[in-house]
């Protein structure tokens, strides 16, 4: 039994050890449900967009400036929340940023004009960014390592389905009467009814133990172990601690050290790549669509047929994650979205639309899992949260001039030419990768093995 007193609760080793149990089940729910809604509220301007223009008489340059800030809120609710979730813990900042993104949802109901709108998105984004970061490091810390890539998989498998619902409640709800695109925010508002799984949480005990609170973290952990030999049986004994490596202060001074330096920019490559490459197809196919002569009825329902490919994407993902070198897989899965995409901007027949942009939302949704799982793994317990924001941040933040840019490609260039320059940011992020991103699935075999019992 560990002493109580000691200044290390090994917590990381404890619970890699453990097997997957009522309690993982009970959060990886739980979190589901948060991400639904989460990806749920992403799209709900992108699908009430073509409605706008022709109630508010706005342009696309007014969608672009609206979409655009949403993205720097998004930049701004990913590095706080990063810090609040060192400051105060990852269970309290995940149920505080959810609280946070519902309230904005709803009060989008009663935008009354576009600016009101713009406000309302950028308050509403800035919490949706928040709580992704904290789940990540959340399921990071609290699942062990040689199965969190798949059941964070499992979690956006159940989360991505708020895109295809919510597409399909706009393109049923929508055409009803000229208030009703409203109720599409009034369903993205619904996340707050995460607080109902709120006591099944607890909090990470590697985050309480970074912080000294050693009694708390070993209060957790045998419970937690204590509930799996109950279910389970008799548990392995976890691996001894490494030891402790030099320390860096914790924070911004962090950007020091090229330990913590080197995965950050190379994360925040991946998530800027990602980032355009996602939400420049997403947000812009239902209006573009339109623009170019297809009926604002007809593009939402198109880009609504297209997004059931979602779900799909991230169950592939929970087959390859801990099979294959998460590495690779994101290079494969990213050079596959950018020929989808292209290849999707270059026709307007109905069933090619539905069939390429149909593979556009199932690998990439594959991709955000696998990057969901990778991202975390290339920090330590104290610099995960903060490298984590700052990357996924970043990321969020480069889409403050990706619309804009969409905007300027199609008033310039052309339909073609965004999806071209879409393609190419895919393929940027998959060169990246492939040449410098770290290999993690060794470490993950290392833990899987230490954690089968010896007879």
């Amino acid at each position: 039994m560990p002493d109580p007193t000691s200044t290390s609760t090994n917590a990381a080793n404890r619970l890699n050890r453990l097997p997957i149990s009522r309690f993982h089940k009970l959060a990886t729910l739980a979190l589901a449900f948060a991400y639904f809604f989460e990806f749920a509220d992403i799209n709900t301007f992108a699908t009430t967009a073509p409605v706008m223009r022709e109630q508010w008489g706005v342009t696309i340059n007014h969608i672009a400036y609206v979409t655009s800030l949403s993205f720097v809120g998004m930049f701004l609710g990913s590095v706080v929340a990063g810090g609040l979730a060192d400051r105060l813990g990852r269970k309290r900042t995940l149920v505080a940023t959810t609280i946070w993104f519902s309230i904005w949802s709803f009060a989008s109901v009663f935008a009354w004009d576009i600016v009101a709108m713009g406000v309302f998105r950028v308050m509403t984004s800035a919490g949706l960014s928040a709580m992704t970061v904290v789940a990540v490091v959340y399921m990071n810390e609290l699942f062990p390592r040689a199965k969190r890539g798949k059941f964070q998989a499992y979690v956006i498998v159940i989360g991505i389905c708020g895109t295809p619902a919510t597409n399909l409640i706009a393109s049923a709800v929508v055409p009803l009467a000229d208030w009703t695109w409203r109720l599409v925010f009034l369903w993205g508002a619904l996340g707050v009814l995460f607080l109902f799984f709120v006591r099944r949480l607890v909090e990470s005990p590697q985050w309480l133990e970074s912080r000294g609170r050693h009694a708390e973290a070993e209060q957790i952990l045998t419970r937690l172990e204590r509930d799996s030999t109950a279910e389970h049986g008799t548990l392995p004994e976890p691996v001894a601690p490494a030891p402790a490596g030099p320390t860096t202060k914790a924070g911004l001074a962090m950007l020091k050290d090229k330990r913590f330096l080197y995965p950050t920019i190379l994360l925040s490559v991946l998530w800027i790549s990602q980032t355009i490459g996602f939400f420049g197809f997403s947000s812009w196919a239902p209006t573009l669509l339109a623009a170019e002569g297809v009926s604002v009825e007809d593009s939402i329902f198109y880009v609504a047929l297209t997004t059931v490919g979602a779900p799909l994407g991230s169950f592939l993902a929970s087959l390859v994650t801990d099979r294959f070198e998460r590495k690779w897989c994101l290079v494969v899965f990213g050079l596959i979205i950018a020929a989808s995409g292209l290849l999707y901007g270059l026709t307007f027949t109905p069933l090619l639309i539905v069939a390429f942009g149909f593979l556009v939302n199932l690998f990439e949704r594959g991709y955000t899992a696998l990057a969901y799982a990778y991202s975390p793994e290339l920090f330590d317990t104290k610099g995960r949260s903060l490298g984590t924001s700052i990357s996924y941040g970043l990321g969020r933040l480069s889409n403050a001039a990706g619309p804009l840019i969409i905007a300027g490609l199609y008033g310039g260039l052309g339909y073609q030419a965004v999806f071209y320059f879409i393609a190419g940011t895919w393929v940027v992020g998959a060169l990246a990768l492939a040449v410098f991103g770290p290999a993690t699935r060794k470490a993950r075999l290392a833990t899987e093995a230490a954690a089968v019992p010896t007879v």
